[in-house]
């Protein structure tokens, strides 16, 4: 993907990546934690508040829903991509190849937040895809709770996402030491990378 200088703008986010060698910070059970797997259209879109339809849609795109339970009670859902994916409102439109999976969708129901519900929501999905080697992630900038929560579950930063354009994106590698994730984001996602802000 192109290198270069760019005139950034306001930070949008951060892009986060764990690859199958990195690390799995071992975290407490949850009592009354179960997550599986779910087509359950109703379900799911009752917690995303959306329509059955939609739903319907993203499954039928080949990306999986898991659900978080409290007993009984559906209390998160994340999402689990490959194929075509897109994020920022359709601003960044992509391909996920075979071995990689882009994750995102991710809701916790207001009175569940703060119990580390979502951080073991992601590790589950890491443990069941175990024929993917490499996971991405991104969030807003401002989404402090959604930062915390990736990197409790084992996630590092591949790179700083910014606006060069109203509808432009680039990354920003945070390190030297995150070059190497920085330009494999930049592949994955189709957006350039600064070398040189």
């Amino acid at each position: 993907m192109e290198q270069g200088s760019f005139t950034l703008g306001q930070q949008a986010g951060l892009l986060w990546t764990w690859w199958r060698e990195d690390s799995l910070p071992a975290l407490p059970l949850l009592a009354d934690l179960v997550i599986e797997q779910s087509v359950d259209s109703a379900a799911l879109a009752g917690l995303m508040a959306t329509t059955e339809e939609a739903v319907m849609s993203m499954l039928g795109a080949g990306h999986r829903a898991y659900l978080a339970y409290m007993g009984a009670l559906p209390v998160a859902v994340g999402w689990s991509a490959g194929g075509r994916a897109e994020f920022g409102g359709g601003l960044v439109k992509f391909e996920v190849p075979i071995g990689n999976r882009y994750l995102y969708y991710f809701i916790t129901l207001p009175a569940w937040r703060g119990q580390g519900i979502y951080p073991r929501l992601l590790q589950h999905i890491l443990r069941c895809e175990e024929e993917n080697e490499r996971f991405w992630i991104v969030h807003q900038h401002e989404n402090v709770a959604s930062q915390r929560g990736i990197e409790k579950a084992g996630f590092q930063i591949a790179s700083k996402v910014y606006f060069i354009a109203a509808d432009k994106l680039a990354l920003v590698p945070p390190s030297v030491e995150a070059s190497e994730r920085a330009r494999a984001g930049s592949a994955l996602f189709g957006l350039p990378l600064c070398v040189n802000s």
